[in-house]
Order: C-alpha cells, then sequence, then structure tokens
C-alpha cells in the first residue's frame, strides 16, 4: 500500500476541503465583528428608529451623553386651537402647561393673575401677558433648560376670560360674553340668550372702536338667517358692542 501524501487524494476531495476553509474563515470573522460591536462601550442603535438613543463614553465606564433625535413638534396657530385669530394671553385666562415626561412641573389649570404672570414649579413667576401660547411656550423652555435637559413644553389655553364682547338692549341676558373664539353677531346672540319678543331686528348694530373714533357696523339680522348672498357676517373683536334696539 502506498503511504497517504496530500498528493494522493482527489481533487475534488481537496476541492471541497478548500471550500470549507474558506467557508469556516468567514463564520468566524462574522463572529468576531458581532462580538467586538457588543462590547461595552458601544450600543447599536436599530436603523430608522427616532426615539431617545444613548451612547455611552469610551473608556468611561458608567458615564453616557444623551442624544436627543425625537421629531421636532410643531405648536398649532391660535386659530387652529379654536382660538380667536391674533388673540394674546390675558387677565384671568386659564392655561394648561404639559411639560414632556415631567408631570411634576406640569400643570392643568395655570390661571394668569391680574398682573398678567403665571407660577410654576422651579421657574416660579412668569410672565405670560400679551403673550401667544407659542411664544409662552419658547420662554418656558428656556427656562426650564435650566433643570432639563431638553425640555419639550406646550401650551394649551383652556379659558378665556380677558377678552369680551358686550350684549345690551333686547336680548334675554345682556351683559358680557367671553369671545373665547371667533364669534359672529349672531353666536353672540343666541350666548346672550337670543332675542325678546320687543326686539327690532331690523335695527341691530355692532359699535366698534376704531382708534380715537367708534364706528357703526349695520347687522341684517333677517337676511343672516336666511343666508342670503353678499351678506358676510361680521366677526367681533375684544371690546366690541352689540346694540339690539326695542
Amino acid at each position: 500500500m502506498k503511504p497517504w501524501t496530500a498528493s494522493s487524494i482527489s481533487p475534488r476531495i481537496r476541492e471541497n476541503t478548500g471550500l470549507r476553509c474558506v467557508v469556516r474563515c468567514l463564520i468566524t470573522l462574522v463572529f468576531l465583528a458581532v462580538a467586538g460591536a457588543q462590547t461595552p462601550g458601544h450600543v447599536v442603535q436599530p436603523a430608522g428608529k427616532s426615539a431617545k438613543m444613548i451612547v455611552e463614553a469610551r473608556g468611561a465606564p458608567g458615564a453616557a451623553a444623551k442624544v436627543e433625535n425625537r421629531p421636532v413638534t410643531v405648536t398649532p396657530e391660535p386659530s387652529k386651537l379654536g382660538l380667536r385669530a391674533g388673540y394674546r394671553i390675558g387677565p384671568g385666562d386659564v392655561l394648561e402647561i404639559n411639560v414632556w415626561k415631567e408631570p411634576q412641573l406640569s400643570t392643568g389649570a395655570a390661571v394668569v393673575r391680574s398682573d398678567g404672570r403665571i407660577s410654576l414649579p422651579l421657574v416660579k413667576e412668569v410672565d405670560a401677558l400679551g403673550l401667544t401660547p407659542g411664544e409662552l411656550e419658547r420662554i418656558l423652555s428656556e427656562k426650564f433648560s435650566q433643570f432639563l435637559e431638553v425640555p419639550e413644553v406646550t401650551v394649551i389655553v383652556k379659558e378665556v376670560h380677558s377678552e369680551k364682547v358686550y350684549v345690551i338692549g333686547g336680548v334675554k341676558k345682556p351683559g358680557s360674553v367671553d369671545l373665547y373664539s371667533q364669534l359672529t353677531v349672531l353666536q353672540v346672540l343666541a350666548e346672550a340668550g337670543g332675542l325678546t319678543e320687543y326686539a327690532k331686528k331690523g335695527g341691530i348694530f355692532v359699535l366698534r372702536k376704531n382708534g380715537d373714533k367708534q364706528v357703526r357696523l349695520h347687522f341684517d339680522y333677517n337676511a343672516q338667517l336666511k343666508g342670503k348672498p353678499g351678506k358676510p357676517e361680521i366677526v367681533l373683536q375684544p371690546g366690541d358692542t352689540v346694540v339690539v334696539p326695542q
């Protein structure tokens, strides 16, 4: 019998043996690459995930640097929240202030005091008078950034008491009406309980201050009820007075 040598192995066997070696080497390299990626100091973030990422610093066990990758939130305009266009925060208004993931710093009913300020945890007294909800959000975010890494603040107007219109004359409940949204004359008359039986429907008008002058806007009650074209509704402004003659 001839002694066994490498040259005595058939070419097919030698080819298969070489292929197995190549495959084993590739498997070993892949295993080492995966194991190296999972060593301390590295956290692999799944592709496409937009949540918060935490990447541990090299050579500093236990230390971590937070990287925020949350979507940017866009605050709706006041009109989209049901408020009157051009609305600004005033005394008596009630605000809901939410600080993301910080319930201790959030409040469901922050009342704007007569001095135009609100009181909140940590930041204490904050001037809100004359600001839009979006402007107040930016100010609160800056103030909370002294205590939180990336604060996200949302301001929602729950009640409006600072802007009013007035109804006098032939209505069932004369007085003031909170201008909590964009109200028309018909809507304010409904808030005032409707017209009395002695009200002169054809003589209703709105008194409005225009600088130093006062203007009178005629309101065609019957035309509005019938929806006649060419008769646009009067959208009321703060301080307007609806007069219903009797």
